[in-house]
């Protein structure tokens, strides 16, 4: 926690504000490890504050040990500008892309003559993962693994979408995930074709593909997997198409390292599905990075111009996704090594059929 302070406090010098403001609540927990709502931190080179109500005074006190707690009883934003004026702020900085316009007019007009004009980029100091976090998101994979070895177990015709979300997230909470990553996925038969074709009560029929992508959240930190099975005997198209999604992804895996950009690494799963004349069925970027959040940046994708460096996180997802037939998906959380990629979801990817 001092580093990432210390690194936050680098930013304010090199922006030349006395404070910053920070309300996302997940930057609230990288930079408190407070894991709670309706909370601010108000940081400048000499104080750590913590500002909340009286539900979490206690919480924060045990979790933010390097803070100072604050409680407000009149409103947060009043109680944040009540701080920066006392504290001596004169330039209070801010995180543009978290904070609703209406909210700071409010703040802007509270804080009076302290200047509220410089937006800071605070997420970017979460790209590259410390030891502590890898290992939290190390775990949350392992949940994802053991959910889908039951699943398969589970899976059969006649069941719907809903049923086997439902036990899917079932499986990840008894392992120990304090709630799903984002809204499970299971896309089966030609609704496979939606790319976020959340579960429905869409019955699941014999030789159906089904696409499942979903994740666990340990400690905050999140995991994200999609494999796609196929109940019942396959045929051969079904088959050949799996053969290509997965070659595709192999191939990406193998080109994710230190010093490529994202787009590099799009590319080369884009032009895989092109020698199968699949690559118009490949709609999204190939990756996202993800961590306390489950979409972040970097990005492997055709706009993805930030350079891979090592302890960074991201997904290798390509897919394809053909209307009025249906959809495959194949996806991996991958963590960037010193010299290449290593897969910390290690579900099966052959292609699995569930004949019963």
């Amino acid at each position: 926690m001092n580093t990432r302070i210390a690194r936050l406090r680098e930013v304010l010098r090199e922006k030349i504000v006395d404070a910053v403001l920070i309300t996302k609540e997940e930057n609230v927990c990288y930079f408190s490890g407070f894991r709670g709502d309706s909370t601010a931190l108000l940081v400048t080179q000499e104080r750590l504050l913590l500002v909340t109500d009286s539900r979490y005074t206690e919480q924060a006190a045990a979790e933010a040990p390097l803070y100072e707690i604050v409680e407000q009883r009149d409103g947060l934003d009043r109680k944040i500008a009540e701080l920066a004026a006392e504290i001596g702020v004169v330039a209070l900085g801010f995180e543009g892309a978290a904070l609703v316009y209406e909210r700071y007019e409010k703040l802007k007009e509270l804080l009076g003559e302290i200047s509220f004009d410089t937006s800071l980029t605070l997420d970017v100091l979460r790209w590259v993962k410390d030891a502590d976090e890898i290992m939290r998101i190390r775990r949350a994979c392992r949940i994802v693994d053991e959910s889908f070895a039951h699943i398969i177990g589970f899976i059969q015709p006649g069941m719907t979408e809903r049923e086997v979300a439902a036990e899917l997230e079932h499986r990840m909470r008894t392992l120990g995930s304090e709630r799903p990553a984002f809204q499970t996925i299971i896309a089966s038969g030609v609704r496979g074709s939606l790319p976020h074709g959340v579960a429905s009560d869409k019955i699941i029929a014999r030789g159906e593909l089904v696409t499942m992508d979903f994740g666990a959240v340990w400690e905050g930190y999140c995991s994200d997997i999609t494999r796609t099975i196929c109940v019942g005997r396959a045929d051969t198209r079904q088959r050949e198409l799996y053969a290509a999604v997965l070659a595709a992804q192999q191939r990406a895996l193998a080109a994710i390292c230190p010093g490529v950009t994202g787009a590099e690494v799009d590319r080369i799963a884009r032009d895989a599905l092109a020698e199968k004349a699949l690559d118009q069925y490949f709609g999204h970027g190939l990756g996202h990075s993800l961590g306390l959040e489950i979409h972040e940046e970097p990005r492997l994708s055709k706009a993805g111009k930030a350079l891979l460096q090592p302890n960074m996180l991201i997904t290798d997802e390509p897919g394809i996704y053909i209307p009025e037939w249906g959809g495959i998906r194949i996806e991996d959380t991958v963590l960037i090594t010193a010299d290449g990629a290593e897969p910390l979801t290690c579900a099966p990817k052959e292609f699995i059929e569930i004949c019963i």
